[in-house]
């Protein structure tokens, strides 16, 4: 390689780093924000599953999540927000775009044989109104915990499906097997 040749590697090289830091950085920062979440849920309901049985702890995914949701966002600067390809609350969970291309992405890798618990990936994204934003998404499989409200319809207590049936008219949220990607947590941050 000539001199000219090394120099024009090396300037390029310089150039890209500082970029390719930031991009590092940001993806350390939204693993962070989006992977407080599930910890957080878990427990909340544990709680309510050990106090009331798994359709009185349907309020924790319905109500408590949106809320510590915000707080995670509140204090890290990362809009968090779950979605699925099986919406449960069409309102709440409905993927745009970039995020249904990232669960159809993550199903592909999952059937390919990579640990679904593993799947991530993070970008910098021009969003629709122009501006730019990195974008996180972190994959959730299906607990056994989750399979008390996500399982297979027939599994499901009468309880269960009253609950869901009266909160959820247009739930699609059921049927998955322990493992299975259910969705993914997405944290967003404007740059």
């Amino acid at each position: 390689m000539t001199i000219g040749r090394l120099a024009l590697v090396a300037a390029i090289a310089s150039a890209a780093l500082p970029a390719l830091a930031q991009e590092l950085a940001l993806m350390t920062e939204a693993r962070a924000a989006a992977t407080s979440l599930p910890p957080r849920l878990v427990t909340a309901l544990n709680e309510e599953i050990a106090k009331g049985g798994p359709e009185g702890a349907i309020p924790v995914c319905r109500d408590m999540a949106p809320k510590m949701a915000k707080e995670i966002g509140a204090s890290t600067g990362w809009q968090l927000k779950r979605v699925t390809l099986k919406a449960r609350n069409p309102q709440r969970a409905t993927p745009d775009a970039w995020e249904r291309a990232t669960l159809a992405e993550f199903d592909r890798r999952a059937a390919a044989g990579e640990n679904p618990s593993k799947l991530e990936k993070g970008e910098m994204v021009e969003q629709a109104d122009g501006t730019r934003a990195f974008r996180y998404a972190k994959a959730l499989p299906t607990q056994a915990l989750c399979l008390n409200c996500h399982g297979p319809e027939d599994k499901l207590t009468a309880a269960v499906k009253a609950r869901l049936a009266e909160h959820y008219p247009q739930d699609r949220a059921t049927g998955y097997s322990e493992g299975q990607i259910r969705g993914a947590i997405v944290a967003t941050k404007p740059l």
